[in-house]
C-alpha cells in the first residue's frame, strides 16, 4: 500500500526558496560577467565512455538514446562554433548513483572561459561560493602535496603494487585491484575526505592517469601531471574542472581506451560522441571547464546531510 503521505515533497518549502535563490544569484554572476546562459539536449545518440560512469538508456521511434550524464560535449561543440564563454544550468542523469550524496537526476552547472587556466577558473568559482557563503574559507593544495600528507607516498611516481598494498592495509575490500586510478579514487573517498577542513579546498595537478578529458603539464617539480581539479565544500566532492584537452587524435585515443577498458571489464558498450571529434578537428579554442554539484551545494548552505532534503521529489 502507498503510504498516505507519499505525494509529498521530499525537501521543505524553505528550501525550495533557497534553491530558487541560489539559481537567481548564479544567473546574475554569469550575466554580470558576460557569460552567455545556453540550453542543451538531455538526450543523444552517443553516451559517455567514462569506466566509472554509467548512462541511463532510452528508446526513441526505435533508436536507443543516452540520457546525458553532463552537457559537456554539446557545450564544446558550441564552443567549437564560436559561441564564446558559456554555461549551462540543468538537468543531468547517472545510472546506480544513490545515497546520501547521490541521486539518478540531479543538477549541473556547468561553464567554460575562453584562454583561461585552471587556476583562474578555481578563482572564478571561489568568487561565486564567496556570494553564497560569504565566511567560507578557501584552500587550495595539489594532489601530490596530499598524498605526501597523508601516506607519504608520491602519486606521480609510486608503483602500482606498493599502491595496491597500501589500499589494502588503508581500507578493508573484497575485489581485485587493476589500475592506479581505482587506487587513487579508492583513498580519496574513505581515508582523504573525511578528514578534509571545513573549507572549500581546491585540489589540482591529478596523476596523468587519471586525466580524463583534461591536457596534461608539468608541475614545479618538472613531473608530467594532468592539469584538473577538484573542488571539496566542507569534504563532499563539489566540482571537477579541467584545463581541456584540444586535440582530436588525443581524445579520440582516449575514448577508445576507454571503450576497451570496458569490454575487456564486461561494462555495458556505449558509442562515444564521433561529432565531438569532429568539432575539435574543426578548432576548439584553448579554454578551461567545471562542472559543479547544485544539489550538493544547497546541501552544504542548508545544512542538510541528504541529497533528497534539497530536492522537490526524490525518486
Amino acid at each position: 500500500m502507498i503510504p498516505p503521505s507519499s505525494w509529498q515533497p521530499s525537501a521543505q518549502i524553505d528550501m525550495l526558496q533557497a534553491r530558487a535563490k541560489l539559481y537567481r544569484v548564479i544567473r546574475e554572476f554569469f550575466e554580470t560577467r558576460c557569460v552567455l546562459e545556453v540550453d542543451t539536449p538531455i538526450l543523444s545518440q552517443a553516451g559517455t565512455v567514462d569506466p566509472f560512469i554509467e548512462s541511463l538508456v532510452t528508446e526513441v521511434c526505435g533508436k536507443s538514446f543516452y540520457l546525458q550524464t553532463s552537457p559537456e560535449f554539446f557545450l564544446k561543440r558550441l564552443l567549437a562554433s564560436g559561441s564564446g564563454d558559456i554555461y549551462s544550468l540543468g538537468k543531468v542523469f547517472r545510472q546506480g548513483e544513490r545515497g546520501n550524496n547521490h541521486h539518478p537526476e540531479f543538477t549541473l552547472l556547468e561553464w567554460y572561459r575562453l584562454a583561461w587556466n585552471e587556476h583562474q577558473l578555481m578563482d572564478e568559482l571561489g568568487s561565486l561560493m564567496r556570494l553564497l557563503m560569504p565566511n567560507i574559507v578557501i584552500k587550495k593544495t595539489s594532489y601530490q602535496d596530499l598524498f605526501l600528507a597523508h601516506f607519504n607516498i608520491d602519486p606521480h611516481t609510486v608503483d602500482l603494487e606498493k599502491l595496491v598494498r597500501l589500499v589494502k592495509e588503508e581500507i578493508d575490500i573484497t575485489f581485485d585491484l587493476l589500475d592506479k586510478p581505482t587506487c587513487f579514487d579508492l583513498l580519496m573517498t574513505h581515508c582523504i575526505e573525511p578528514k578534509m577542513p571545513k573549507a572549500l579546498l581546491f585540489v589540482y595537478d591529478y596523476p596523468r592517469e587519471s586525466a580524463a578529458l583534461a591536457c596534461l603539464g608539468t608541475n614545479i617539480r618538472g613531473q608530467i601531471v594532468a592539469r584538473r581539479f577538484e573542488a571539496y565544500l566542507n569534504g563532499l566532492e563539489l566540482a571537477n574542472g579541467y584545463y581541456e584537452l584540444t586535440d582530436a587524435v588525443e581524445q579520440q585515443r582516449r575514448f577508445e581506451k576507454d571503450v576497451k577498458y570496458r569490454r575487456d571489464n564486461c561494462l555495458a558498450p556505449v558509442p562515444f560522441d564521433r561529432h565531438l571529434i569532429t568539432a575539435l578537428v574543426s578548432g576548439m579554442p584553448a579554454c578551461s571547464g567545471v562542472a559543479v554539484g547544485v544539489d550538493r551545494m544547497l546541501m552544504v548552505i542548508g545544512e542538510k546531510s541528504s541529497i533528497d532534503e534539497v530536492l522537490s521529489f526524490s525518486i
